[in-house]
């Protein structure tokens, strides 16, 4: 998967490997184990130290011969457990069926997941928060329609990514806390072989569960199931990824289009090679990547919906073959959009003179009004100013459009007699810093009242390390 060879870190591609699953699965047995033996059932302390010890001693060879032969993931792995824990064997799975093990081994590799997307949201949000509290004062052109507006700030513009980004960390923070796992539940969902095990005893049925919650390192399990899980969760976790795909897809997007006007660009190493043909061209590539994995994991959770709509009664097997593919490739596709977004946010570039340049190219047509105004304090005839000024900004226009000069408009209103009265500052009226309005104070507020206590309660990720940087 390329995904895994050439873009998704270490870590995330740990998550979904073969080695965590299976090596889950075995911590599964063997809290099934603990929690049935505590509550009475006749399992030794023998058999608990040999499964304890054989955890991580997976033949997975010897597991993918056992599932040719019996056409059984579960019962495959059941067997290679019981090859290298003998004593464990008769009592590996008691009561158990196979989304035991599957979906509580899915729920412990979703909730791993998404503390690593969680993690790595809250650094990128801390890389970006310096970005914008650096240039919280450069004014620059705002666009909307992609046509010149009134001025923003660059740090103001990165505010607005980094709000979308907030949410996303706010709601997945939330899923975190709250994912169930599936618990012990029985075929159908009914727990009736774990009651005739505990010769009818609800409440050791329920201690059970609570046991192996808690054993697993979570708070619950979900209160009623069929087989699985209800898929629905699967379409929520997707979700929020979809959501965190979109906010790159968004901030990266406007770093594409920034690089064409030259005011910012992404990171571009010394021996970079932009293209093998123009070998002037510097390519927001890496932008282009998040934008284009951004766009597949944006895809998945239509796949989750449909999934989760499809299940019949209880449980249909048509949810399995299609989860393995979309859950581990929306984790690695975020974990891949997450890894380059703070690659592009810690080495983002500005070119301050062509954001000046810009905006000095449109703000004498804003600044008209402020000038009005100042005329008409000075006894000036406001109906004749401001056919006068439409009258020059038509002209300058036609200037700018027909002939490709520079925007005259100030150097018109200089010479004309009916602005006499503010030529003397025309400089200081057409300052970029008089037409941010509240955009370098926004800033300020915005990082100390919304992100500021994000980073507080997660300073701890923020102090992690990621093992992979980006190398393509």
């Amino acid at each position: 998967n390329p995904l895994v060879s050439r873009y998704a870190s270490t870590e995330m591609s740990y998550v979904w490997s073969p080695a965590c699953k299976f090596s889950t699965w075995r911590k599964l047995w063997l809290a099934l184990a603990k929690g049935e033996k505590e509550l009475g059932i006749e399992i030794t302390e023998e058999q608990i130290r040999e499964m304890e010890e054989k955890i991580f001693d997976i033949d997975f060879d010897k597991a993918a011969e056992y599932e040719s032969k019996f056409r059984h993931d579960v019962m495959g792995h059941v067997h290679a457990f019981g090859d290298v824990a003998p004593t464990a064997m008769p009592i590996l799975h008691l009561g158990a069926t196979s989304c035991y093990i599957g979906d509580n081994a899915d729920c412990v590799q979703l909730k791993k997941g998404l503390e690593l997307v969680r993690r790595k949201l809250a650094q990128v949000v801390d890389i970006l928060r310096k970005f914008a509290e650096q240039y919280k004062g450069m004014p620059t052109l705002g666009f909307t329609h992609y046509q010149p507006a009134q001025l923003t700030t660059v740090g103001k513009r990165c505010t607005l990514w980094i709000q979308d980004l907030l949410l996303d960390l706010e709601k997945i923070d939330r899923e975190i806390d709250s994912l169930p796992m599936r618990g012990v539940k029985g075929t159908t969902g009914t727990q009736a072989t774990f009651l005739e095990l505990f010769n009818g005893d609800h409440a050791k049925v329920k201690a059970l569960d609570a046991r192996i919650v808690s054993l697993m390192g979570f708070k619950r399990s979900i209160p009623v199931s069929g087989q699985t899980y209800t898929r629905k969760i699967d379409y929520h976790i997707l979700t929020l990824l979809s959501g965190v795909a979109q906010s790159a897809y968004k901030m990266c997007n406007d770093v594409r289009l920034l690089a064409n006007l030259k005011e910012v660009e992404e990171p571009f190493a010394k021996s970079q090679i932009g293209s093998s043909a123009m070998a002037y061209k510097r390519n927001p590539m890496r932008s282009e990547r998040v934008c284009s994995i951004a766009r597949y994991v944006m895809s998945l959770p239509s796949a989750a919906a449909q999934t989760h709509a499809c299940q019949w009664f209880e449980r249909t097997l048509d949810d399995s073959a299609i989860r393995r593919i979309i859950l581990p490739e929306a984790f690695l596709g975020v974990d891949v959009v997450l890894n380059t977004l703070a690659n592009i946010g810690d080495g983002m570039h500005v070119w301050p003179k062509v954001v000046e340049k810009r905006v000095m190219e449109e703000l004498p047509f804003m600044a008209t009004e402020v000038i009005l105004m100042e005329c008409v304090k000075k006894g000036g005839d406001r109906q004749v100013l401001h056919e006068a000024i439409r009258v020059h900004s038509m002209a300058a226009g036609a200037v700018v459009k027909g002939e490709g000069k520079p925007n005259d408009l100030m150097e018109r209103i200089a010479k004309d007699e009916l602005f006499e009265a503010v030529w003397d500052k025309l400089d200081t009226l057409v300052d970029p810093k008089l037409f941010i309005g509240r955009a370098d104070v926004q800033v300020e507020e915005f990082l100390k009242e919304e992100v500021e206590p994000w980073m507080e309660k997660l300073k701890a990720d923020l102090k992690v390390e990621s093992k992979d940087g980006v190398n393509v």
